[in-house]
């Protein structure tokens, strides 16, 4: 069996032009037009099944009439009849074609007129062959739109990543596991959705123009509104919203949003990614912890089906419960200091800085400093799920203090595969201390620091009327999805990732 000539040139000759290979395509499309034979003058098609449907329910279908629609892929021509392989958003299903079935003009048509990749419906019923392939006997063929480029060369496919990047449409027409890893994105959302809709949390939508940056400690992007004549910023964290609702009694809310911060890009980073940030009253963070413990584990099972996955070939156990681990003993454990033995102790702690290389800013404080160490010294060796708690003040402005040790918050990062996944609070609710937190943070920025928390006076206002004890966590959805679909890059994950124009 081999193909038909004409994409035997466009699969088996690389050397003949591009150019003529895409005039050929179009000079297709012109000759069925002057026929009245438009693919793109359709609208409509009256499928009524899937490739998955036939496959799973092949003893209920058999020898029944069915309509099938998707990509040609593949055609293997035997003259008077042929072999198509077509593609839907569920996979493959082969279609077998005889040219006395479908009518000379129909056949003749697809013969002369048709190219992998065009999409194409088929009417006919569901059989074995004598291979045991199930399969589509044809009884009526119809070309719906026409390729008029061509796919990647059949054997190789598309592995450039940066192409796959800039074209994922392409990437998902010739990859069909790239197209599974975001079913599952979809899945795990959905999980999340259903975890907390369970637990009567209300999803909400807050703003992505503000006109203040806050809620995290990252560089914004700024756009300017012409008819208010103002400058915005794009929102780099939900926080600040979402705890003004719980100012007005809605005491358990959430959003899945989009978040945007004008910082680097690699593996982990893009320019704009979706988190979750969920807050509920009358809870702290270690409530937070057994909400986060408990959804992650319910995404693996539903995506993955276990709590046991292998992430770029090393085995992760999201069995619960995950362990806890407070950054001082961490610290202790890895590094082999405890910085709580000298706390608040600022020449101390640069002293120690000095002793395990790490390189400080003159604007560090103690709790600065013990942050910068789990960074450099603890965070490689975080791979199996684990909550690191009770962070230093300095580092988290927007947090509530221990009552036991000032010098610390309620505060929790979860780590898993060596990456933060998970970030969360005892919120902050006292409006006199968040102002203070505030305008150190002011004082960073005059420092330089165009990372540091601006003044959300509006927010303060909300504080002065009253917030009750909060719990609050923010989870980065694109992380999460490449834990559980073993991607190893977050451009992976999102379906359009940022990228360099060419022209640049």
């Amino acid at each position: 069996m081999s193909e038909t000539i004409n994409e035997t040139k466009e699969t088996c000759q690389p050397e003949q032009d591009i150019s003529e290979l895409l005039q050929i395509r179009r000079d297709k499309l012109a000759a069925l037009q002057r026929v009245g034979r438009d693919p793109f003058a359709i609208t409509v098609c009256p499928r009524d099944t899937t490739a998955q449907e036939i496959r799973q329910s092949f003893e209920k279908l058999e020898n029944s009439d069915v309509c099938i629609a998707g990509r040609m892929m593949s055609w293997r021509d035997m003259g008077k009849a042929s072999f198509l392989d077509i593609h839907d958003r569920t996979g493959r299903i082969q279609v077998y074609l005889k040219i006395d079935q479908v009518g000379e003009e129909s056949y003749n048509d697809l013969k002369s007129y048709w190219d992998l990749g065009d999409i194409v419906s088929v009417k006919g019923y569901v059989f074995k062959t004598r291979r045991g392939e199930i399969s589509v006997h044809a009884k009526e063929v119809r070309l719906l739109s026409k390729s008029l480029l061509p796919m990647p060369e059949k054997f190789h496919g598309l592995k450039d990543t940066d192409l796959r990047y800039r074209q994922r449409y392409l990437d998902l027409i010739v990859n069909p596991e790239v197209k599974d890893t975001f079913i599952k994105r979809s899945e795990i959302i959905r999980t999340i959705r259903s975890f907390l809709d369970e637990k009567a949390y209300i999803e909400v939508e807050t703003p992505v123009l503000s006109n203040i940056a806050g809620g995290a400690a990252a560089r914004p992007f700024i756009t300017h509104h012409n008819t208010l004549d103002i400058d915005m910023y794009l929102r780099i964290a939900t926080e600040l919203h979402l705890k003004r609702l719980i100012v007005g009694g809605m005491e358990r809310v959430y959003e899945i949003g989009r978040i945007f911060r004008n910082e680097g890009m690699d593996v982990k980073h893009n320019p704009e990614f979706t988190t979750i940030e969920l807050y509920e009253a009358y809870t702290d963070y270690r409530g937070m912890m057994e909400i986060t413990e408990n959804m992650i584990h319910e995404c693996a099972v539903k995506a993955c089906g276990s709590d046991q996955i292998t992430y770029q070939g090393e085995d992760v156990s999201l069995a619960l419960p995950f362990k806890r681990l407070s950054m001082n003993d961490a610290i202790k454990e890895y590094a082999g200091i405890d910085f709580l033995s000298f706390k608040g102790d600022t020449e101390k702690a640069k002293a120690v800085a000095k002793e395990l290389g790490l390189v400080t800013k003159s604007t560090d404080k103690w709790g600065d400093i013990m942050s910068l160490a789990f960074e450099e010294k603890v965070e490689e060796r975080l791979l199996q799920p684990t909550f690191i708690y009770d962070y230093p003040v300095e580092v988290s402005p927007l947090t509530k203090r221990k009552q036991d040790c000032p010098e610390l918050v309620e505060r929790f990062e979860l780590f898993i595969t060596r990456r933060e996944l998970a970030n969360a609070y005892s919120e902050l609710n006292d409006p006199i201390d968040q102002r203070g937190r505030f305008m150190r943070q002011m004082e960073l920025r005059a420092a330089g620091d165009e990372e540091a928390n601006m003044i959300d006076e509006d927010f303060l206002t909300a504080l002065e009327y009253g917030m009750p004890p909060t719990g609050g966590m923010g989870m980065g959805i694109d992380r999460l999805v490449m834990l559980l679909t073993d991607s190893a890059s977050i451009r992976d994950v999102l379906l359009f990732p940022t990228m360099k124009p060419l022209d640049r």
